[in-house]
């Protein structure tokens, strides 16, 4: 089916003078509607039109009948015109709820239609949260206590010996990472990038506003506090009792600030957290590192959490730039000739993951690894980590943590591993 309305073909009726936030191109909402329609959803479409002229119930029937069909089998599998339906059904709610004055659940509706939406209308998407944002602005009151994460883990006196008691045996007992203090880019290319080897960067990000910001509790919930966001919680991802959550940013950073035992720890991780809220990426840059090979970005993701958040031993198809914003982190790195030694799990899903748990390691299950020669750091705050593909690596929080990871695709050069 072609992109243009056919010209034998009845549109779809114009936009009702309703409680829009913004108006969608009717050309792009006729052909949605058309496409919605070839999919089976008519009722999507009746409900749709009843939404446009202020039907806050069949709007929010649109959005159930839209989120049905993306939970009827894998992500992978779902039909790219319901994630563009859903993105409709969320602006058709939210603006019913936002002329109701109900501008929480307008933007929570909104932030869902960014997380699960298509693509067709995130801009439109976008544009409304901006909207609320500023209906919203006037109902703030200035906080006159600045909180931060002074006082959590962060601010207590650093013992190493306390530290080593909580990482897997043998670290820092081996290699190093090595450290330079803001290298060329030719340096980095010629040094590094091309032989495909990790090094520690420092000094080269000190101008970021988020160095401060960021430890700012109430500037984050400013920015973000209403903003619903998808957090993992428990151990790990390959853990039993994982799971995943959608909560507000400021519950979020309610629960960093609790006490919690591991199997409740709350972990906002690999989310791409700044094409969602904006005002956090006005915060950071890209390092001109992540251009080397001729670098074409494949996606900035957030890793935000209290201490004792672990990603488990892993590997990545991207060159990885990995931003130590607030906080610090306990980095192993295996490089990928190690892969075999490293029991990699055979299912399709996690296959770039191993089986080897670094934090209760048994050497009778995993004799091969036990003696493997690795590098391992201790990420600082303000440094920058840059991992090559296929380099297998397992990370600790060893506080309240905010870290940035840039992925990056070279082009297709001889020496490029991707």
């Amino acid at each position: 089916m072609g992109d243009e309305l056919g010209t034998d073909e009845v549109p779809f009726p114009a936009q009702a003078a309703g409680p829009l936030l913004v108006i969608i191109d009717e050309n792009r909402r006729g052909l949605l509607l058309r496409r919605i329609t070839e999919e089976g959803g008519f009722a999507f479409v009746s409900s749709a039109e009843l939404a446009a002229a202020g039907d806050l119930r069949s709007a929010e029937a649109a959005r159930e009948m839209a989120w049905e069909q993306l939970h009827s089998g894998p992500w992978d599998e779902v039909v790219p015109t319901w994630r563009d339906a859903y993105a409709m059904a969320c602006l058709l709610v939210a603006g019913i709820r936002a002329s109701a004055g109900d501008l929480k659940e307008a933007l929570r509706v909104l932030d869902m239609g960014l997380i699960m939406g298509g693509p067709l209308l995130r801009r439109e998407l976008e544009v409304a949260v901006g909207k609320i944002s500023v209906m919203s602005a006037s109902n703030q009151v200035e906080c006159s206590r600045r909180s931060s994460w002074c006082g959590l883990e962060n601010c207590r006196s650093w013992n190493i010996d306390e530290v080593l008691q909580i990482l897997p045996s043998r670290s820092l007992a081996c290699k190093a990472v090595e450290k330079q203090p803001s290298p060329s880019l030719e340096a980095f290319i010629r040094d590094y990038f091309l032989r495909s080897y990790p090094v520690i960067i420092s000094n080269y990000i000190d101008h970021w506003p988020a160095l401060t910001k960021w430890k700012d509790v109430d500037y984050l919930k400013s920015i973000a506090g209403d903003r619903t966001v998808p957090v993992e919680v428990g151990k790990n991802y390959l853990s039993s009792d994982w799971k995943q959550e959608l909560i507000t940013f400021s519950q979020f950073l309610d629960r960093i600030q609790t006490n919690i035992s591991s199997a409740d720890l709350t972990y906002l991780a690999q989310h791409p957290l700044f094409d969602q809220i904006k005002e956090l990426r006005n915060d950071i840059m890209i390092p001109d590192y992540c251009y080397a090979g001729g670098g074409e970005i494949q996606s900035l993701n957030a890793w935000f959490g209290p201490p004792g958040t672990v990603t488990p031993l892993h590997h990545d198809p991207h060159h990885n730039i990995f931003a130590q914003v607030v906080g610090r982190k306990y980095v192993r790195l295996y490089p990928e000739s190690a892969s075999q030694d490293l029991y990699p799990h055979t299912e399709s899903m996690l296959k770039n993951s191993s089986q080897v748990d670094l934090d209760n390691f048994d050497a009778k299950d995993f004799p091969r690894t036990a003696d493997l020669d690795f590098l391992d750091c201790i990420l600082e705050e303000g440094e920058l980590l840059y991992i090559p593909p296929k380099w297998w690596h397992y990370v600790r929080s060893l506080s309240t943590s905010f870290s940035v990871s840039f992925w990056w695709r070279a082009s297709d050069l001889p020496f490029e591993n991707v």
